[in-house]
């Protein structure tokens, strides 16, 4: 497979498969099951609020979320009824055919906030609700505003075949049937019991996808080649797969980084008609979960606590700590310097390493001075302002090349190749992951 560094273009009609022109015309939406005033209201409430804010444009993808009943799609869902740091957690699973749990599940599934669907691996379907102890949260549906802006930027179109890596609730396979229709449309999952049931609620809704279990790594190549491939969950390399399955012309996103969740890159993926591929990793704020088998990182209560009130070695520096805007920065920092987690809770720059229990603080006390206390093995006062250095010399990139190596290796590089890194070898593979 050739492959090349430059970044790719926004996707425009070259991504554009029509192959029949019947599809080319945009999908009659199939029949609805009966929906609810209430649900109709909140719907196009959320759409609004999503306007507002800037996530949502007029376009098919709003047009699917004002249509689609998500009550259907996740007739039942989790509120978590115990504090953020309360141990065993407590959750209550809301359930639409009760009346007393509507009006909160209403709420809870139109909130934006990502929807917690499943407990511990269960069987989705036929599930008694009411309260659960314990355990933590296996699938959900994505926060609204991340999903809907993905989806733009995915640039569905009809007639397009798509594969949805990471089912979930089913939201982006519903989305993609309802503007490409569901003949071409692949979503697929490692966990049966999310398959099974997404495959029940979509086929409600009218639609009939592949609903398939398998690795979302390894993509499904049976119905392939795809003309959008949407990745639901972290990676921490671009699968190699997933790119082969990507037609010419195509377009593939996913979130790609370390297992800190502190600073996500979205792989932009292209392969013009030449079959070459064109790749850029883009900081952003937010980003999926890990996936099955990636290791998160996170900061205890406890780690929390210490790092906002411990005593430390503390320096006077007149150097600045990086703004939070300068993304591209703190993106670099994940990859060349791993293992570092932010607490954004904090109201100073506070920034802890859960594998060593180093961590660092950072308060400003005056015009240019900023009293900084570190404790620990690692010194990330130091590493922080290291690559800080190294992102300005490389012209303060917000995004990187990728570049698909032909040994299988990975790199990121800014635009003048000043800055660059490896990610992580895949599994089986040797090689320095910074």
């Amino acid at each position: 497979m050739a492959v090349t560094s430059a970044a790719p273009a926004p996707p425009g009609p070259r991504g554009c498969a029509t192959a029949d022109p019947a599809k080319a015309a945009a999908p009659l939406p199939p029949p609805q099951p009966a929906d609810d005033a209430e649900a109709v209201a909140a719907r196009a409430a959320m759409v609004a609020g999503l306007e507002t804010s800037g996530e949502v444009r007029p376009g098919p993808v709003r047009e699917a979320l004002l249509t689609l009943p998500r009550q259907v799609l996740m007739p039942q869902a989790y509120v978590r009824r115990s504090a953020p740091d309360e141990d065993p957690p407590r959750w209550d699973l809301l359930d639409w055919s009760r009346p007393d749990d509507r009006d909160e599940l209403l709420e809870r599934l139109h909130s934006g906030d990502s929807v917690a669907i499943q407990h511990e691996g269960e069987p989705i379907l036929g599930r008694v609700a009411g309260p659960r102890r314990g355990g933590a949260m296996t699938a959900m549906s994505s926060t609204m505003g991340m999903t809907a802006d993905l989806l733009q930027l995915l640039d569905l179109r009809a007639g397009q075949r798509v594969l949805d890596v990471g089912t979930g609730a089913g939201v982006t396979a519903a989305v993609a049937c309802f503007v490409c229709s569901d003949a071409g449309v692949v979503t697929l999952d490692i966990d049966p019991h999310v398959t099974a049931a997404a495959r029940e609620r979509l086929s409600a809704l009218g639609y009939r996808p592949a609903v398939v279990r398998g690795d979302g790594t390894t993509g499904w190549p049976d119905a392939g080649p795809y003309d959008r491939i949407f990745v639901s969950f972290a990676v921490p390399r671009v699968p190699r797969a997933l790119v082969e399955q990507l037609a010419p012309g195509g377009l593939a996103l996913m979130t790609l980084g370390t297992s800190s969740p502190s600073w996500p890159g979205l792989a932009v993926i292209g392969k013009p008609q030449d079959g070459t591929v064109e790749a850029e990793l883009r900081a952003v704020e937010f980003g999926h979960r890990a996936g099955a088998g990636f290791d998160r990182l996170f900061l205890s209560a406890q780690f929390r606590a210490t790092i906002t009130t411990a005593d430390g070695w503390t320096q006077r520096s007149q150097l600045a700590p990086p703004a939070d805007t300068a993304r591209g920065m703190w993106l670099a920092l994940d990859a060349l310097h791993p293992g570092l987690v932010r607490h954004f809770g904090a109201e100073d720059l506070t920034i802890g390493a859960p594998d060593c229990g180093s961590w660092m603080r950072v308060k400003e006390v005056g015009y240019h001075r900023w009293d900084v206390t570190t404790r620990g093995p690692r010194d990330i006062w130091a590493e922080v302002q290291d690559v800080a250095a190294r992102w300005r010399a490389a012209g303060e990139p917000a995004a990187y090349r990728i570049h698909l190596d032909a040994d299988g290796a990975q790199r990121a590089t800014s635009p003048n190749s000043a800055l660059t890194w490896q990610f992580a070898p895949a599994l089986g593979e040797t090689g320095d992951a910074r």
